[in-house]
């Protein structure tokens, strides 16, 4: 089945500005929390380590996978795109319908509320008014988006230089502050006494990092603003994930430089004896600087990718036709992407963003494997692709793979919330058959006043 191709944009997007998107959304608040977590479950430098390059291999395969599904369909949409052209419409719909009403605005919340937390350390006149803060952040990074594409771009591509540097800063300063001691590696491979069972670490420590690197995916959203995207994207995508796994492990290492393993009590325990290691009383605010810096890159960066899968969407007939308008001044989304602002503020006003995103983690992973899933039909019947993922069949299999193991170790954790995700999704199929046949009346009515 194939909907309707996006309109034509100006491709303003070339190789750094799509890896600066991978990489800017992708690195969150994860690379300086969920160090803390596999070192405390697996109790190990050699298995936590090991297992930030082992999963950043398998999402490797994974931006393979979607890398080589772009250069099939090199227009904005994303997975949306990719399920619609393999597995039909409603598989497209259910993927837009948990991204427009829940997983994007819950990520655009928490996120939001996330660099709150830590804009109050550093500026303590705002610790007791984390949702102002939150509402401050999403507005003013969504006008830039508003704004233009290109000055949103840069925007973002400034914050993620930042982002790196400052977590190459962190790497450098660790490593010449006179604090660390190599010896906290040591035993390397023995796990410390207290560690849970190598099975349970190893399924807790596998979600945790799968987080770390979740949406490096959604760059794919905006192909179609792209330059030459058919090769772009896949190569953004690859570079990206390979950046993003060297921050984590290298932040990891730091830390563990740092800080002798097991001392902490939690992850922002260990941030924050990691920080005043490095620079003394000056520290947590310095740390503090370099979460807020990560998440409002991460935050930027989404705001430019998401409302795209709306805009697409919307074009098809599936979405509201007003979202795909950009206005004569704008060559953003601005009503896609006002809706996602809005939608997102509700959630940070209403503080249960954090339970509804629960209910779709499931379905929106499980929709995720599906659409990489789409490759295998795609190889069948289609011709060759501009970008052909190497090491086809076992390269999207290693991803699914590991997606499933994260799915299961989800819904092994929370079923509740797993079969509420799933039949919530399930509530869209009838959206889908009533603004497909009011699609369908539109594109008629339209031709007969021609």
């Amino acid at each position: 089945m194939t909907g309707s191709p996006s309109p034509a944009r100006p491709s303003n997007l070339g190789l750094w500005s799509a890896t600066a998107l991978v990489v800017g959304h992708t690195i969150g608040v994860g690379v300086f929390l969920t160090p803390s977590q596999l070192l405390g479950a697996l109790g190990s430098p050699a298995w936590t380590l090991g297992l930030w390059f082992a999963c950043g291999a398998l999402v490797l395969a994974g931006a393979l996978t979607f890398g080589e599904l772009a250069s099939r369909h090199p227009r904005s949409g994303g997975l949306y795109v990719y399920l619609r052209e393999g597995y039909g419409s409603r598989a497209g719909f259910l993927y837009g319908w948990q991204a427009l009403l829940v997983m994007d605005p819950g990520v655009t919340a928490s996120l939001a509320l996330g660099a709150a937390e830590y804009v109050g350390v550093l500026w303590p006149g705002a610790a007791g008014h984390p949702k102002g803060v939150a509402l401050g952040t999403i507005w003013i990074l969504a006008g830039l988006s508003l704004a233009d594409l290109r000055l949103g771009a840069r925007a973002m591509q400034a914050l993620t230089a930042l982002k790196i540097a400052a977590i190459a800063g962190i790497v450098a300063a660790a490593l010449l502050c006179g604090s660390g001691d190599p010896t906290h590696f040591l035993p390397f491979w023995s796990r410390g006494p207290g560690a849970p069972p190598l099975t349970e670490a190893l399924g807790l420590g596998l979600v945790g990092v799968f987080f770390s690197f979740g949406g490096f995916w959604e760059a794919s959203r905006v192909a179609g603003e792209v330059r030459s995207p058919e090769r772009t994207v896949p190569r953004a995508l690859v570079l990206g994930v390979a950046l993003v796994t060297a921050a984590y492990a290298a932040v990891t290492a730091a830390f563990l430089f740092l800080v002798p393993i097991g001392t902490a009590s939690g992850p922002a325990d260990l941030a924050r004896r990691a920080g005043a290691a490095m620079f003394g009383s000056f520290g947590p605010a310095i740390l503090s600087a370099g979460v807020v810096l990560s998440v409002v890159g991460s935050l930027t960066a989404f705001l430019l990718m998401a409302p795209r899968l709306y805009v697409a969407m919307a074009h098809d007939g599936l979405f509201p036709a007003s979202l795909a308008r950009s206005g004569r001044s704008f060559r953003a989304p601005r009503r896609a992407t006002a809706v996602l602002a809005a939608t997102a503020s509700v959630l940070v006003l209403t503080g249960g963003f954090s339970q509804v995103v629960a209910f779709f983690l499931c379905p929106a992973l499980a929709l995720l494997g599906l659409a990489a899933s789409t490759i295998f039909r795609e190889r069948r019947r289609g011709p060759p692709a501009p970008f052909a993922a190497p090491g086809y069949p076992a390269t999207p299999i290693l991803f699914l793979l590991f997606l499933g193991l994260v799915v299961a170790a989800i819904a092994v954790a929370r079923p509740a919330q797993a079969l509420a995700g799933l039949a919530l999704s399930a509530a869209g199929l009838p959206f889908h058959d009533i603004l497909r046949s009011r699609g369908k009346l539109r594109a008629r009515n339209e031709e007969d006043t021609r």
